[in-house]
């Protein structure tokens, strides 16, 4: 209603997709802003035209799309799960199988990715809802010690299972991104070379790109839909209180049991993507640290919604990237030894094996932590930050500012 945005006249306008014109604006450009990036023409961004850049936010896209699997199980459903790096080495796997060519001991099919890409997410799914009974019947922290039993049984059949996987510390090489009809030796379209399109030279990291966003762009409108959905709604229920839920009639069983089947596939679905993206994996990729980096995400952004899982994986992929940015930029300001920022750089970053600091720049062993390290501790106080101070994440910050300025300069 024109000059009451928050006042609804029906159930539909309130559950739509975007349900303002303030939300309607920042969607488009935030997309606009992304469709954009990668050819370094946004003001003070053009930085991210840069191709590890670009390939950094392809990354972003892909992990965003596993996060927002986890989200509908954790976020939604409450049911703790340490083991979706299991079902990401399944679609991995499973497009390696169908759509890698066979060679030696490998298996491969070398269908096109119109199927391995899709059975990537089918599998995985199928399997979720085959072990999904047994994990329903637990809760808690029961329900992540069983989810991590997989992860184990993951890491031991990947590595053994050589005709698949290529075996431990080898690995094998994924499906490229190509269209094609059927098998075919020269594709449609080739997302790996060099491509003119409409007059215009574009690369393939930034074809990657685009074809990484529109997956992302689908993944989130599909996870939008089904938590405003009538499922959606059974599982934050089921969250919420699960005694409650099913006096209420809803089917405990049946939903817990959708939810790890519908977090299984967009698991696999990125999985694929990560593996094809990456080139070549090996076994011990798709372990206990990745089923944590895609739970730091949910919890940093905040969990039970989209937007703060976007913003988790965004923030849990490219915060690595700006310490080791920041961290040779200090090195650089302490080697000079010009100014006060060389000196107070240089009580924090060691820049030689006598010197003492809490980063370790020095590509050996040295004093200090490693910028790699450095993150992990990172992750590790950001987890327990935000679970203390802020539940919500980075969603919650953004609604704490959202709503300061919405009653500016009342405070009531």
């Amino acid at each position: 209603m024109r000059g009451r945005p928050l006042l609804y006249t029906s159930y539909q306008e309130d559950q739509s997709l975007l349900n303002t014109w303030t939300k309607k604006l920042m969607a488009a450009l935030f997309l606009a802003l992304l469709l954009i990036a990668p050819f370094g023409i946004v003001p003070g961004l053009g930085f991210l035209g840069d191709n590890d850049w670009v390939k950094l936010m392809s990354q972003v896209f892909i992990f965003a799309i596993g996060a927002l699997g986890l989200n509908l199980l954790t976020g939604l459903a409450g049911q703790v799960s340490l083991g979706h790096s299991f079902f990401l080495g399944i679609g991995a796997y499973t497009a390696a199988w169908l759509g890698g060519e066979a060679g030696g001991a490998l298996l491969g099919e070398g269908l096109p990715m119109w199927v391995w890409l899709p059975a990537a997410a089918v599998v995985p799914a199928i399997i979720g809802l085959i072990v999904g009974p047994t994990a329903v019947r637990v809760r808690g922290l029961y329900l992540a010690i069983v989810t991590l039993g997989l992860v184990i049984i993951g890491e031991y059949v990947f590595r053994n299972w050589k005709g698949l996987t290529g075996g431990s510390q080898s690995g094998r090489t994924h499906p490229e991104f190509q269209f094609k009809f059927w098998k075919e030796g020269t594709p449609l379209f080739d997302f790996g070379q060099d491509a003119t399109i409409a007059g215009f030279q574009i690369s393939s990291e930034v074809s990657t790109y685009m074809l990484m966003l529109g997956f992302a762009v689908a993944a989130v409108l599909v996870a939008k839909n089904i938590q405003r959905s009538r499922t959606g709604r059974a599982f934050q229920a089921i969250r919420d209180r699960d005694v409650a839920a099913e006096v209420m009639g809803v089917n405990e069983f049946k939903y817990k049991l959708l939810a790890f089947g519908l977090s299984s596939a967009f698991a696999g679905f990125a999985g694929a993507l990560l593996a094809s993206f990456v080139g070549r994996s090996i076994p011990e990729r798709f372990d206990l640290f990745l089923a944590v980096q895609f739970i730091a995400m949910i919890i940093i952004g905040g969990a039970g919604t989209v937007s703060g899982t976007l913003m988790g994986a965004a923030f849990v992929l490219i915060l690595p990237r700006v310490v080791r940015d920041l961290t040779d930029w200090g090195a650089a300001i302490v080697e000079s030894g010009e100014g006060v920022l060389a000196w107070i750089g240089d009580l924090f970053i060691a820049t030689s094996p006598d010197d003492f600091g809490l980063i370790n720049t020095l590509p050996g062993v040295g004093p200090g932590l490693s910028v790699d390290q450095l993150n992990g501790v990172l992750f590790g106080l950001l987890i327990v930050l935000f679970l203390i101070f802020e539940p919500l994440g980075l969603y919650g910050i953004w609604l704490r500012i959202r709503n300061y300025w919405k009653g500016w300069p009342f405070t009531y």
